[in-house]
């Protein structure tokens, strides 16, 4: 997998690398090549906070010792955000999808159906994004390429009650996994968040301790202007992981570090790339790898 990430952030690694070339052998960084190496994590879209905590490691290390010491420091940061995802006890394995429009959330959940099948997991959809026909159709023709069922209503339907045809439908054809795409956006952030409510408790009506992940998609390209735009369903939708998408040819390819920071939610999954098959999961020492081009202590 690590490929998948050195192939991934090509673009940012080459601006740490040439901020890195600047150290010489068997010697001290000097103020100025510090300063240059903060400003690259800085552009990779590493936060000024976790920049100056990475400078601050390296700050007396020899010029050896600055590339694996930022990278035992990055795994150290992403790895503090870890934890397991809840298992569900009975029936299927319920998983709410959110994020703002355009964050790659509905094709995200077209990835995650391919990686569970890859698994050997009998998948189901639920097109709960009924205000936007353009998602559900979208679902649709994943469904039938992926050969997954789907459950969906015409737009404008009861999101809701989709959710919940959905999680019943999964429970009688013994389906592993329900995958619930929902709205980006309503006429209000407060119907949003009410309507994400609602689709929560009728998932628990049908499968005891549903759903049992919410998932928040982040397009990797805006980086902490994402992060901020997402903020609300962070503090309102019970979100327990993050699905950073769009990592493929961006040069703000840092911005994990950054969430791992300011959120302390793990990174379950990232896309780099186009087809169904471009969702990995997040491992944080292969994600440094391929940022810093070493290897990554565990």
């Amino acid at each position: 997998m690590a490929s998948i990430f050195l192939r991934a952030l090509t673009r940012s690694r080459d601006r740490l690398a040439e901020a890195l070339a600047g150290l010489v052998p068997g010697r001290r960084a000097d103020s100025a090549t510090l300063d240059e190496l903060e400003a690259a994590l800085l552009g990779a879209d590493i936060g000024p906070e976790t920049a100056a905590e990475l400078i601050d490691v390296v700050r007396d290390a020899r010029a050896e010792d600055v590339r694996p010491a930022l990278a035992a420091e990055m795994v150290r940061v992403l790895k503090s955000a870890e934890g397991p995802g809840a298992d569900a006890a009975t029936g299927p394995r319920v998983v709410l999808v959110v994020g703002v429009n355009g964050s790659g959330k509905t094709t995200t959940i077209a990835k995650l159906a391919s990686f569970h099948q890859s698994r050997g997991d009998r998948v189901l959809i639920a097109a709960a994004d009924t205000f936007r026909a353009a998602a559900v159709d979208q679902l649709r023709l994943w469904a039938e390429r992926l050969g997954v069922d789907l459950i969906a209503q015409g737009s404008g339907g009861d999101p809701a009650a989709v959710a919940f045809d959905a999680c019943q439908a999964a429970v009688a054809r013994g389906s592993d996994v329900v995958l619930i795409d929902t709205a980006g956006r309503l006429h209000t952030q407060g119907n949003l968040m009410s309507e994400l409510d609602k689709i929560r408790r009728v998932t628990q009506k049908v499968v005891p301790g549903g759903p049992h992940e919410v998932l928040l998609v982040l397009d990797g390209t805006t980086g902490q202007n994402g992060l901020r735009q997402a903020e609300e369903f962070l503090q309102s939708a019970g979100v327990t992981g993050l699905v950073l998408t769009k990592l493929d040819g961006t040069a703000r390819g840092g911005v994990a570090l950054t969430i791992a920071r300011r959120v302390g939610l793990p990174i379950r999954f990232v896309g780099v790339g186009e087809r169904d098959s471009d969702l990995v999961e997040f491992d944080a020492r292969e994600y440094v790898e391929g940022l810093l081009g070493t290897e990554a202590a565990e």
